[in-house]
């Protein structure tokens, strides 16, 4: 049996520990034993039509109650979970079908479980000849003991946010999620007995599938879990909750701390409690400092420790954590010569007026090594900016596509995370952008985070909401453009000062012109399905 799957047997045998869904409405605990004796008979559901082990299996849930028993029912057959990506009201069943049919073809998967609310779907699904149970026809299963299985076997695809035209799905084996696990529990000594872990994201994503619901399945955590539709309907929730619970730690995108401040400085006194937290995990997308300091800002008054919040680095082909700050460190900024950053590649330390102040995301974790190469594969010393090349136990071995397998690592197993960084003096990460993002204007490599942290922090912007498109100004020079969201698109006069404000605020902040600047309503510009900008799709947002 591998490690991954004998402990969380074991840890479901012993613990009084459990998972708490339904929140705010109806809150409903179990124990990681009841999720365990419910994952037996469902197992028993999937053994009768077939499943068995190195079988691929897609999850269409959206409730956490049904993804956890679903989740450890496949891995109790030594088949892999792929989380397929949920239709929104907007989403036009026909394309979404056919694009499922697409991931459901490269994973070559047997079967797909469906759970509430997507039990509609089962119809439109079997059409395309795709075998389809849900979760309370395996509820209905009979008890059955889990099969063997290694450390190599695939526990795990998941879904990038590539293009849905060309998806590929990152290959996570049991080896991968025990490592990262003890990984992350023992940089941030983590506590079984104590600790208490809240999320609102979503299951298809790597943080809350790997952070919230595997790791704490696995060894026995405590986890209060609601849906990211509950997160957004009433983002105060997502305090309260770790108020009533004691929350410890918990995780977002930055946007949702932006919002988080944003409530937070509106509530009275007394409304939420907040001192039990110890860790609130920014990750998944670029980190704004200035979102830090006004989360930290605002929930003094409610008890936060501003040490809680920690800026992280993670990303799916490392199964999730890349590098985490030890406990008590909150946010430390690296404060670095634009001019030197953008024109050399060299992260100089600077006390100048116009210093880039970069959040950095705390030391690699155990068993994870990295390296900064330039774009001739040469490591830099620190403060070099290159691209960041990871290794170790926890990395994937590879992804599936509509093409076949490709390998994620080089002869010497070294992985290109596509992101370019580098090491402090001290060996803290810092990450300024995705290689294939850079803006290279007048010999500058402009990061887009930087536009799109300026065009933020005009007001009237949605938190969040902001684009740098880059554009190719023939003769290998390159410029950009910037859209952004406003809830007051409607109105001209609005629009007129956004366009002027954020064009301002680019020119003052990184010392660049955009081209043009689209001022769009709510939804415009277009996002993967855990929130992060397709700045690559964003061209036609410009209507020419």
């Amino acid at each position: 049996m591998s490690k991954f799957t004998e402990e969380m047997y074991a840890t479901a045998a012993v613990t009084d520990r459990g998972l708490v869904t339904g929140e705010p409405d109806n809150a409903f605990r179990q124990t990681w034993g009841d999720i365990h004796q419910e994952a037996r008979r469902m197992a028993g559901g999937l053994a009768d039509v077939g499943i068995d082990r190195g079988v691929a299996i897609g999850i269409l849930a959206g409730q956490p109650v049904d993804i956890a028993p679903a989740c450890q029912a496949t891995w109790m057959r030594g088949a892999s979970v792929t989380m397929l990506h949920q239709p929104t009201p907007r989403t036009d069943l026909g394309v979404w079908a056919q694009d499922t049919e697409t991931v459901i073809d490269m994973i070559s998967a047997k079967a797909v479980i469906l759970g509430a609310p997507f039990d509609a779907a089962k119809p439109l699904l079997e059409e395309r000849g795709i075998t389809v149970v849900t979760v309370d026809e395996l509820r209905g299963g009979t008890s059955i003991d889990p099969v063997e299985t290694a450390e190599s076997d695939i526990a795990l695809q998941q879904l990038t946010s590539g293009s849905t035209g060309s998806p590929k799905a990152v290959q996570i084996t049991h080896e991968n999620f025990y490592t990262n696990a003890y990984a992350m529990i023992n940089r941030i000594k983590f506590s079984i007995e104590d600790d208490v872990m809240v999320s609102w994201l979503p299951l298809f994503h790597d943080m809350g599938m790997v952070g919230f619901l595997t790791v704490p399945m696995q060894v026995g955590a405590e986890v209060i879990s609601i849906t990211p539709m509950d997160f957004l309907r009433t983002p105060v929730l997502w305090a309260e909750l770790m108020g009533k619970y004691g929350g410890t730690v918990t995780a977002a995108p930055n946007f949702a701390y932006s919002l988080l401040a944003r409530r937070l400085a509106q509530a009275e006194d007394g409304a939420v409690d907040l001192s039990s937290v110890r860790y609130m995990w920014n990750g998944a997308e670029p980190v704004d400092p200035d979102t830090m300091d006004a989360l930290a800002e605002a929930g003094a008054r409610f008890g936060l420790n501003p040490t809680a919040l920690a800026p992280v680095y993670g990303m799916a082909e490392t199964t999730l954590a890349v590098s985490i700050p030890d406990p008590d460190q909150g946010q430390v900024l690296d404060y670095v010569d634009p001019d030197f950053l953008e024109s050399m590649s060299r992260a100089v330390p600077s006390n100048r007026p116009n210093a880039r102040a970069l959040a950095t995301l705390g030391k690699m974790v155990p068993d994870l090594e990295g390296r900064i190469v330039d774009r001739d594969g040469q490591v830099l010393p620190a403060r070099g900016v290159g691209i960041i090349e990871v290794r170790g136990k926890a990395v994937t071995p590879g992804y599936v596509t509509v093409d076949g397998h490709k390998p994620a690592q080089d002869a010497d197993g070294w992985l290109d995370t596509g992101d370019v960084g580098y090491f402090t003096e001290e060996g803290l990460v810092v990450v300024c952008g995705r290689v294939k993002d850079v803006i290279i204007m007048g010999g500058r490599n402009v990061y887009p985070t930087d536009i799109e942290r300026a065009a933020g922090s005009v007001a009237g912007v949605r938190p969040g909401n902001a684009v740098a498109i880059r554009l190719d100004a023939g003769q290998k020079r390159e410029s950009f453009a910037v859209a952004v969201e406003t809830n007051a698109f409607e109105d001209p006069e609005e629009v007129k000062r956004i366009e002027r404000e954020v064009v301002h605020a680019v020119v003052a902040d990184v010392g660049v012109r955009p081209r043009a600047v689209a001022v769009l309503g709510p939804g415009s510009i277009p996002k993967t399905s855990s929130g992060k900008l397709r700045r690559a799709n964003s061209a036609a947002l410009l209507g020419n």
